[in-house]
């Protein structure tokens, strides 16, 4: 089959093909995460964002192919979640400035418009990688525009040969990816897309978007009376590939975190359905039990909104906000009920969005955030290194004066904000928060998912983990014992307080850790708190 020009129409079925292989796939790429730990996530921020973009054009199949690639751009934008969906967002975004202005494009069109996508993609990083999505994204952009035919078929199968043969070729450029014996996860979760799209000019079946038609139970008194009524706002949907659990008793796990609970399967395949306001948590207690696909978290008062816009479209507003307008406000991502009563209780933070480890925050969830805020000068605090990208793309777009202070760590966003000095300026307060973040040594403790070796260390399965800083440096049995060697890399001459967050696992009653470390470090504060947040047994700080 030659194809010589694609139209609007083409790219819509091409787009929702790749959105769908992806989705497929997901758990695949998660997979590949260098690092053993339970929160390998690249697949399904990639699969989240890509459903975001695609969402946006399905209305759209009718229009030229600029005006398709344009809302497939937002709607990236917008969705992005975690590094990966932030730099597929910007591939799209560049690919869209390629195609903009066309109404239907030949090879030679579309291969610019691949090397666009790989420009604006390596702007949005300050210190690119090589051995990452970047470079599959070049090489994508390299064997574009070295083809010289005039078929789109053809164009494409070069841009995957030569996209697969550089993603092959990344263990051999960063050494993590060696030592773990993976190729790159953000560099595969693109290849998988460009795949889909390529199945879907072969075969021209014109797919439609996998999920798209469920029902989302909102009741009709939720509609007409507007967002306070929803009182669980995020309809969340998920399967659990599971033989640990049963529908029933999974069921009986989450049934107190929502409503309109749905719960049923067998053959080691559930389907949860659930109206929550911790997305982020529900997901977190069924991957204690098994793998995750068609993930669907939909923000039931968003829908509700638009629905009121639709209906007022005549320019009836409403003034939601009556408030006189402070000086700051601050807006935190948090996962785990203690750690998030910390943020709001102790520390006054005005929005603590539910996620981090596993479930990164969209773009558009923290300009959600920012809208609820009535402050001239408004802080996100990330407080994970794989949200920090999304954090300043919200920053990118919203008109209000967002600070960014790129927290990597829970500890790190606590210690940042007890420096807060609401009668200081902006500048200095930025100046003062960033400093004390790089004060702090953060570390945390974890299990592992799968047999590896990182940097010598042998790893199974199951052993647990001490990280600091995001690195591997304790593989051990025993978490007390993990803690206290960690501990033992951390704390120096200088140091005065030692803060411990325990996670839902941790059972206090039983623990003798605290005693322990107040008899080692006699002259240092220890200081220990429920955080509750899954899949880490503690996150450490020490300053």
């Amino acid at each position: 089959m030659s194809i010589k020009k694609i139209s609007g129409e083409d790219f819509y079925y091409m787009i929702i093909s790749g959105c769908n292989n992806l989705e497929e796939q997901k758990n695949y790429v998660n997979s590949l995460n260098v690092f053993p730990v339970p929160d390998g996530d690249t697949g399904t921020n990639m699969s989240m964002t890509f459903r975001s973009a695609t969402e946006e054009i399905l209305s759209s199949k009718q229009e030229t192919i600029g005006e398709v690639a344009k809302k497939l751009s937002r709607g990236a934008l917008m969705g992005a979640r975690g590094n990966s969906g932030v730099i597929l967002s910007q591939i799209f975004r560049g690919i869209a400035k390629g195609l903009e202005g066309k109404k239907e494009v030949t090879s030679l069109d579309l291969a610019h418009s691949i090397e666009e996508g790989a420009k604006s993609a390596y702007k949005a990083v300050m210190r690119p990688t090589e051995g990452t999505i970047l470079t599959v994204i070049r090489s994508a952009g390299e064997h574009a525009l070295n083809y010289k035919g005039d078929d789109v078929v053809e164009l494409l199968e070069e841009v995957i040969k030569g996209s697969e043969e550089t993603l092959n070729k990344t263990p051999e450029m960063l050494p993590a990816l060696k030592a773990a014996k993976v190729v790159d996860a953000g560099g595969m979760g693109l290849l998988v897309i460009f795949k889909g799209m390529l199945k879907e000019l072969k075969e021209g079946n014109k797919p439609s978007l996998d999920g798209v038609g469920e029902t989302i139970e909102v009741s009709s008194k939720a509609q007409l009376d507007g967002e306070a009524e929803i009182t669980f706002g995020y309809c969340t949907e998920f399967f659990i590939n599971t033989e640990s659990i049963t529908s029933e008793e999974f069921k009986k796990e989450i049934e107190d975190m929502g409503d309109s609970l749905i719960a049923v399967g067998s053959d080691g395949l559930i389907k949860i359905h659930i109206h929550t306001e911790q997305p982020g948590e529900v997901l977190s207690k069924a991957l204690a039990h098994g793998s995750l696909s068609k993930i669907k978290i939909d923000n039931m008062r968003e829908q509700h909104r638009k629905v009121l816009e639709a209906e007022y479209e005549a320019g009836t507003t409403v003034d939601n906000s009556v408030q006189e307008e402070k000086e700051y406000g601050f807006v935190a991502v948090a996962m785990g009920s203690g750690i998030k009563k910390i943020f709001e209780n102790d520390l006054n933070v005005d929005v603590v969005i539910e996620g981090g480890q596993t479930m990164n925050p969209s773009t558009q969830d923290f300009i959600d955030a920012v809208d609820k805020i009535n402050a001239k000068n408004i802080v996100i605090l990330p407080n994970n290194k794989n949200v920090v990208m999304a954090a300043n793309q919200a920053k990118d777009v919203c008109e209000k004066n967002i600070i960014v202070i790129p927290t990597r760590t829970i500890p790190q966003g606590i210690a940042a904000i007890t420096v807060f000095n609401g009668e200081a300026s902006a500048e200095d307060n930025e100046s003062n928060m960033n400093e004390a973040v790089s004060s702090v040594k953060s570390a945390s403790v974890t299990f592992a998912v799968r047999d590896t070796e990182i940097e010598g260390k042998e790893i199974k399965e199951g052993d647990i983990l001490g990280l600091i800083e995001g690195k591997v440096k304790v593989v051990g049995k025993n978490v007390n014992d993990v803690v206290k060697e960690l501990l033992e890399n951390l704390v120096d001459d200088e140091s005065s307080l030692i803060s411990l967050y325990s996670g839902e696992e941790v059972k206090e009653e039983e623990n003798s850790l605290y005693e322990e470390l107040e008899d080692i470090y006699d002259d240092i504060d220890v200081l220990t708190y429920k955080g509750d947040q899954p899949l880490y047994y503690y996150l450490i700080s020490v300053e």
